[in-house]
């Protein structure tokens, strides 16, 4: 698959350099910027909200990925797309009326997104696919970064692949959690075409540069 796209997460920035950190993962040929949204409820941790996707938009012209890993996500989806989102993504676990959601991310104006836990079957999407962008598998349990890629994720990143190719679709297959560049390989030949990473490109290990041209060239080779 030749349209592999990188979209570092910003939970793994240095949040005293974030700006910089995002311009630099542009610069590297970043295709967009991934923005975790957690609550404490649905997930453990609390992380970030409108004024971090304020600051991000003003550094970079990349599209914006929110993933709100929340509670009641439709309470929230105005203030995400004011504040720059370009796409949102919302937990089919927590979304009740979850075609509503769906069509208000679409009139406000931003690419619709879906996310899956781990434990979520991809037959679950099949009543929606055709209001999608973008499918995002979760391959890790949500809430912290740093976390293990779970392998029986990607029989549901294929059914998920088979599924689009049915839609006739053009929809984005992202994959988020555990992200390295391993797993990257086994995520793509699954049918995975957006590596959301995070401490593989933020670290102090390396400059961001690095961590993004290093992950697109190990799913090139």
């Amino acid at each position: 698959m030749n349209n592999i796209r990188i979209a570092p997460s910003i939970l793994s920035a240095d949040f005293a350099r974030l700006g910089d950190q995002i311009r630099d993962a542009e610069a590297a040929g970043a295709d967009l910027i991934h923005i975790d949204v957690m609550d404490g409820r649905f997930v453990p941790n609390i992380t970030m909200g409108p004024i971090v996707i304020e600051a991000a938009r003003r550094s970079t012209s990349l599209p914006l990925d929110v993933h709100l890993m929340i509670v009641e996500p439709e309470r929230h989806l105005e203030a995400m797309a004011k504040a720059g989102a370009s796409r949102i993504d919302v937990h089919w676990e927590v979304s009740p009326n979850l075609h509503r959601t769906l069509q208000t991310i679409r009139d406000l104006g931003c690419e619709v997104g879906l996310a899956l836990n781990p434990h979520t079957p991809a037959s679950f999407l099949s009543d929606v696919i055709h209001l999608l962008d973008a499918i995002l598998v979760m391959t890790v349990n949500p809430g912290f970064g740093g976390q293990a890629f779970l392998p029986e994720t990607l029989p549901k990143i294929q059914q998920l692949r088979a599924m689009i190719a049915q839609s006739g679709r053009s929809i984005d297959l992202g994959v988020d959690g555990g992200i390295q560049n391993e797993t990257a390989k086994v995520a793509v030949a699954a049918g995975a075409n957006v590596l959301i990473a995070g401490s593989v490109i933020f670290t102090d290990k390396h400059s961001v540069e690095y961590g993004v041209r290093n992950l697109r060239d190990q799913v090139a080779q």
